[in-house]
């Protein structure tokens, strides 16, 4: 292989030393989850979304 990209006692360094930035906190469910939901809903069990029995 010709070259590198960098020895291996400079790996991480960048990482380690940036502060932890903590997560902004959700209200709603992640999108994914959230579509995974409706599906089951709608397909799965049949029910018509906003219409009450």
């Amino acid at each position: 292989m010709p070259g590198s990209h960098g020895s291996l006692t400079k790996a991480g360094k960048v990482r380690e030393s940036t502060p932890k930035v903590k997560g902004r906190e959700r209200h709603t469910p992640i999108p994914r989850i959230r579509n995974k939901r409706n599906f089951i809903k709608r397909f799965v069990q049949g029910q018509t979304i906003g219409v009450r029995k």
